[in-house]
């Protein structure tokens, strides 16, 4: 199969990195290093080679090196479908951040057409036991790495949504200062919502057709307020948020639509909701989820997916993190993976590529090593 992969990786004053250069093959990259030396500003730039704000959803400015505050930089080359590209993306001090991909000018979306990426944070590990905007943002990641154009779906539902709910706050009640806008919020709204159930779909086969020693999770996307009985048709979406712009002046916000809808997940094994599950099991129903979207994706793209795996060993007894690493390797997945020691990483031998990242009074340094 083809892979997608990063040959090389360049930080200019990114994060705690100065300057930081990595050399790199098509093998898994095991990061090791204390907490608080640089691991995963490595990860976040390069999440930053796909579309959006990063794993941390960081503002630009919140990414340059301090005290410095000069802007940042972040160049890489990719290999993708048996083509190479150059990658430039960066933000000067109090500027928007900017990309060229091949020396030419593109907007973040042109990054979905030549790369996906996936990626999985502690952060995330609480996923299933707080509120539904981070099930939704995990959702619509993994939708969006199947179709590019659900973010332009998702952003246009949520510019129209903003301005209906200002209608809805100034009590105003003519009817024709709606009409426009919810009808684009029902194209967009129906369109989002065709895109995360092909995305359940795309990530329940997947899971069916992995022999793994992570469980099985069952989807579904559910809503607890349903808009209408076909939240696909932006027809019947439209005359439902028509129907209830009284109760939604009542509230002074939109009480229906596809930004209400919630990521359900059960345990198939045992039947129990992933929210009551044990903290370990919550984290392997992630990551089984994540390899999931790794293989549909292999499918769907034509190569697997670069993984981003901040932290993954925490809560894996040694059986998992084995078993973890040789579906990486089977999944042929350039993954870049941190912890704080090499002996988190020993069951990867010579089928990975090694990094320690340093720390000393605050400056990152990077340091190739040829094992664990």
């Amino acid at each position: 199969m083809t892979q997608l992969a990063l040959s090389k990786l360049t930080l200019s004053h990114f994060r705690s990195h100065k300057r930081a250069v990595l050399d790199l093959d098509p093998r898994p990259m095991a990061i090791f290093g204390p907490n608080g030396a640089g691991k995963t500003n490595l990860l976040e730039a390069v999440s930053l080679l796909s579309p959006g704000r990063g794993l941390r959803r960081a503002a630009a400015d919140d990414l340059t090196r301090r005290p410095e505050a000069l802007g940042w930089k972040i160049t890489a080359q990719l290999q993708s479908l048996h083509q190479t590209h150059e990658i430039e993306t960066w933000a000067e001090a109090g500027n928007p951040r900017q990309l060229r991909i091949d020396d030419k000018a593109a907007p973040q979306v042109a990054l979905g057409r030549i790369a996906r990426i996936l990626w999985l944070v502690p952060a995330m590990d609480r996923l299933w036991i707080e509120g539904a905007e981070g099930r939704r943002r995990f959702l619509d990641r993994a939708t969006l790495s199947f179709e590019p154009t659900h973010a332009d779906a998702v952003l246009s539902y949520e510019k129209a949504m903003r301005e209906r709910n200002r209608l809805l706050k100034d009590m105003v009640r003519d009817p024709h200062w709606y009409t426009a806008l919810e009808a684009q919020m029902a194209e967009s709204g129906a369109a989002m919502h065709r895109n995360r159930a092909d995305a359940i779909l795309l990530l329940t086969q997947a899971q069916s057709e992995a022999q793994t020693a992570f469980p099985t999770g069952l989807l579904d996307l559910i809503h607890p307020d349903p808009a209408c009985d076909a939240p696909d048709d932006a027809a019947a979406l439209q005359a439902a948020l028509k129907e209830n712009r009284s109760r939604d002046m009542a509230a002074g916000r939109s009480l229906i639509g596809p930004h209400r809808a919630d990521l359900k997940a059960v345990f198939a094994d045992k039947g129990v909701a992933a929210k009551d599950c044990s903290t370990g099991e919550q984290k392997a129903l992630l990551i089984s989820l994540i390899l999931a979207n790794g293989r549909a994706l292999a499918r769907d793209f034509g190569a697997p997916p670069i993984l981003l795996l901040d932290e993954v060993a925490a809560h894996l007894d040694a059986t998992r993190r084995a078993a973890l690493y040789d579906e990486i390797c089977a999944l042929g997945a350039q993954a870049f993976m941190t912890g704080t020691g090499p002996e988190l990483f020993a069951e990867l031998g010579s089928r990975a590529q090694f990094t320690e990242v340093t720390d000393e009074n605050g400056l990152s340094t990077v340091t190739r090593k040829d094992s664990a």
